[in-house]
């Protein structure tokens, strides 16, 4: 009897970290290049100098999957030394907090907090106390615009259950670190669904030649959208699917962009938009119903605004010229591209609330299918 106890739980051992690395393969694990800058070590928003991400994943009983994703610029006190910012709009339909006033001074000054629509207002709550927190903020703050993206899981999560507290977003900041950034149903990706598939969080990252600057750009997305799928300019999911491979469902798409580059507002702005281009490599189709907001930041440190009463400062404003811009704009499409597929890669089934299923992408499928088409390696 011990024997087979022991059997049966190696065999729990051996198929739970077969399930592991599933969740953890990317579209490169199988031989599809997206695009052809070389990507940072670890393929990651997070290969960008300075960068941190944290989840907070909330999975209760049958019906509550959704979370929390923190995106720090760098590991200081983001209030205190500001970076160069700039948000772009593809599609409205969205609850992005702080808008206006990053259009109109050019930079952010809190973490970038990613989770579900009726958990902005808690969120923003969040990062309010979270700046007041510190220490050298308490004297003289008087007005702080918290970054907060969304996207709708409704449809697996209890939404309506606010089920995300300021704890959770605080212990997503805290949390944050400059290492890996785990992909699919975690953090604020836990509850999404994009082409029809499990969606979630997903990352990537590209290096320009020395010739082009060596800057570093890096994406991470929370995926929650609709359209047909595709990968590698094949139409996937109508190939798969026949006359079903179209999901007009509406979602939102959040993307955030880092880089290394001296760029300030104006540019980062340009570089914003370049973004959503990779968003409609994959199919994307910004439907009506759908968000997708891009926020785009430099990390770059002679651009970092100091913010401390009293203080006389003249803004090192050492930015790339405009004409030097076309190689980050390719490298983020490229990345915006990559980390969508990749929250789909590493995507799960899931059921959720109110018995709501959604099954995970049929990555087998599409690897023989990209085989017979050329784009895999046989």
């Amino acid at each position: 009897m011990r024997k087979i106890i022991l059997s049966v739980f190696f065999l729990f051992l051996i198929l739970a970290s077969g399930a592991a690395y599933a969740r953890n393969q990317r579209v490169r694990d199988f031989g599809i290049e997206v695009g052809s800058i070389k990507t940072g070590e670890l393929n990651a928003i997070t290969d960008v100098p300075g960068v941190m991400v944290g989840h907070t994943t909330i999975i209760k009983d049958q019906d509550v999957r959704t979370g929390v994703t923190a995106i720090l610029p760098h590991s200081g006190n983001i209030m205190g030394r500001k970076v160069p910012a700039a948000m772009y709009i593809a599609n409205g339909f969205g609850k992005m907090t702080g808008y206006s006033q990053v259009e109109e001074l050019g930079n952010i000054e809190t973490p970038i907090i990613l989770t579900n629509t009726l958990s902005v207002p808690t969120a923003a709550d969040a990062l309010i106390d979270y700046i007041l927190g510190l220490d050298e903020n308490r004297e003289h703050i008087r007005s702080i615009n918290p970054i907060v993206g969304e996207t709708n899981d409704g449809f697996l999560n209890d939404i309506q259950g606010r089920h995300v507290l300021k704890k959770h977003v605080i212990q997503a900041i805290e949390g944050a670190s400059a290492g890996p950034v785990t992909e699919g149903s975690v953090g604020a990706g836990t509850g999404t669904v994009c082409f029809g598939y499990k969606g979630g969080i997903g990352t990537s990252s590209r290096i320009l030649s020395p010739e082009n600057g060596g800057w570093t750009v890096g994406v991470l997305v929370q995926t929650n959208f609709g359209g047909s799928l595709m990968i590698s300019g094949i139409p996937v999911k109508k190939e798969l699917e026949g006359n079903r491979g179209s999901d007009s469902g509406d979602g939102s798409c959040m993307i955030i962009v880092a880089t290394n580059a001296p760029v300030t507002s104006r540019n980062l702005k340009r570089l914003a938009k370049r973004a959503v281009f990779g968003l409609a490599r994959t199919g994307g189709n910004c439907s009506n119903g759908s968000g997708e907001y891009v926020i785009a930041f430099s990390t770059a440190e002679n651009l970092r605004i100091t913010h401390t009463r009293g203080d006389s400062f003249m803004l090192d404003n050492r930015e790339l010229r405009n004409d030097r811009m076309t190689p980050l704009f390719e490298a983020v499409i490229e990345a915006t591209e990559e980390a969508i597929l990749n929250s789909l890669f590493a995507g799960e089934d899931l059921q959720g609330y109110s018995g709501h299923a959604v099954k995970a992408f049929n990555i087998q499928a599409a690897v023989r299918l990209l085989k017979a088409r050329g784009i895999i390696a046989d």
